[in-house]
């Protein structure tokens, strides 16, 4: 249980943000749709109110509202009104909107190279509401950035994504704001840091007063926090209730599928992820020898990998765990020819290359093409014009790849920046399967996907690999997902592997202390979640 105090009850002191009959429409491929239907939300000082739901339930679209951020693009019409400190952001003029996110709110963001400017330093960007270098690296190593001091002086993209999520949280708690909106802000960190970030949002609630919105898709997430949780479907708000009770006695089916749709460290491995046949020995699809990459900051030396040596059998999925900046992806980049190492090598077999689905979806897909161009321009890669498809082929297969991650067809015709970051996520895992490479190489493909979406696209991860005798290689900060993905889990430390082995062996039986520290920071949800029988 969280054992946090459910602040809603005490119904001290005016509601920090009302949500009142809310309803909201936007234009989306030029067609208007409903988002949110009459939704009645109220958050109290000091409470943290966790709100869930599947990916297009609304939950972002809810939180732009508050931040009052809709897109003047999609054209919104709304009905009701969303107060926050008593001024409607929906009506209230624009200064008085600078004013009041100035003021009193705070937001992390699912995506923070959205939110970061690519031409200035970290620094900078923190100094702008602290003030100061000194308290601007407190704020870093609160969140759990290692080498505060040389991070100031790095840009965003020098940074992993779960580091500049973290950047994201340090500005956002900078202002010591009245309201916290916090968008999926765990989806690109470990369980460690993930742990660290819940207990700052806590630690600023109990300390300054402030309240917190959590959104997320991760219903063991909300309960290690959450006063109170509120579910969202398809723009209907469904069940609100204190966190305990939503989650050990959900009153809603649609409640109780996101809790079945939960991965967890007891979830059965045979269950729907059926295990790989050995296959008859052959050479390592992927070699890696002694490889290390070094990166020169401001007369600094930053060693991101430290002599990796790894052997990936062909059909084999390695799962790559461990925290934010030990290396994962960093390891992963060089693997696809994305980066040059400083030292030793990388070897593939075969032939069919590697394909890299990227954690980042919303920065590595092209903003002016709409969909359909960017699956169509991986079919014709590499061919000769007179080999090329036609525009009805072409067309078929990108329909096919979209219904395969759980796309409708019709997301053909939209843009990156017209879909939700789990829906750009899921475009970016078709674009890079539509042609099924030798190698797939995973760096955080599920961590913006709710659960239920989740699992159907681990499962075509998983389906691509059996039927098509794919390598995978897949780095997660879950270490469920790692546990029922990887026939074996490497477990990263500070550039180097500091365990390797079965999967049910590394989770099970970990020989690691530092194992050990990420397994014990998994959250749970008491009472729901049997992890006895991982071992």
């Amino acid at each position: 249980m969280n054992g946090a105090t459910n602040r809603a009850a005490d119904g001290v002191g005016a509601a920090v943000a009302e949500v009142e009959d809310l309803s909201l429409s936007l234009v989306r491929n030029g067609r208007r749709s409903e988002v949110l239907h009459g939704v009645n939300l109220s958050l109290a000082p000091g409470e943290i109110l966790g709100l869930v739901g599947e990916s297009g339930s609304g939950k972002s679209v809810l939180a732009l509202a508050l931040l009052g951020l809709l897109p003047d693009a999609a054209h919104p019409e709304t009905s009701g009104a969303v107060r926050v400190t008593g001024v409607d952001m929906l009506t209230a003029a624009p200064d008085e909107l600078r004013r009041v996110r100035r003021e009193a709110l705070g937001a992390i963001f699912q995506d923070p190279m959205t939110s970061l400017n690519p031409t200035m330093q970290i620094g900078r960007q923190i100094a702008e509401t602290t003030g100061d270098d000194e308290e601007s690296v407190r704020l870093l190593e609160t969140v759990g950035v290692r080498d505060a001091t040389l991070r100031l002086r790095v840009f965003p993209h020098e940074l992993s994504g779960g580091l500049r999520q973290r950047v994201m949280a340090a500005i956002a708690v900078a202002g010591r704001p009245r309201l916290i909106v916090a968008d999926e802000p765990t989806t690109a960190l470990d369980v460690t840091v993930q742990a660290k970030l819940l207990d700052l949002l806590r630690e600023l609630r109990d300390d300054f007063g402030c309240s917190v919105l959590l959104i997320t898709h991760d219903l063991g997430v909300a309960d290690q926090i959450a006063d109170r949780l509120a579910v969202l479907y398809r723009g209907d708000l469904v069940e609100v209730g204190p966190a305990a009770e939503v989650v050990r006695d959900p009153q809603h089916s649609y409640t109780r599928s996101l809790l079945a749709s939960r991965l967890s460290l007891s979830t059965p491995r045979d269950e729907r992820f059926p295990a790989v046949e050995a296959a008859v020995p052959a050479p390592p699809a992927v070699r890696i020898r002694d490889l290390r990459r070094e990166y020169r900051a401001h007369r600094e030396t930053l060693t991101a990998l430290d002599g990796v040596s790894l052997d990936v059998g062909a059909g084999e999925a390695l799962a790559i765990v461990g925290e934010s900046g030990s290396g994962k992806s960093t390891l992963l980049r060089i693997v696809a020819g994305l980066e040059t190492a400083t030292g030793g090598s990388v070897q593939l077999s075969g032939t069919g290359g590697a394909q890299m689905v990227f954690q980042d979806a919303g920065s590595s897909l092209t903003p002016w093409l709409a969909v359909g161009e960017l699956l169509g321009e991986r079919l014709r890669a590499g061919r000769p014009r007179r080999e090329r498809l036609s525009r009805g082929e072409t067309a078929r297969r990108v329909n096919a790849a979209l219904d395969a991650v759980g796309l409708p067809a019709e997301v053909a015709k939209a843009r990156p920046a017209e879909l939700s970051g789990g829906q750009r996520q899921r475009v970016a895992l078709a674009r890079a399967t539509i042609v099924p490479p030798a190698v797939l190489l995973c760096d955080e493909p599920t961590s913006a996907l709710d659960a239920s979406l989740a699992k159907s696209v681990l499962e075509l991860i998983r389906d691509l690999r059996l039927r098509l005798g794919m390598t995978v290689l897949f780095v997660t900060h879950d270490l469920a997902v790692a546990r029922l993905m990887g026939d074996r889990i490497a477990v990263m430390q500070q550039g180097r592997v500091v365990e390797l082995g079965a999967a049910e062996q590394v989770i099970g039986a970990p020989q690691e202390e530092y194992t050990r520290h990420l397994l014990a920071a998994v959250p749970a949800i008491e009472g729901v979640d049997d992890v006895r029988g991982v071992a």
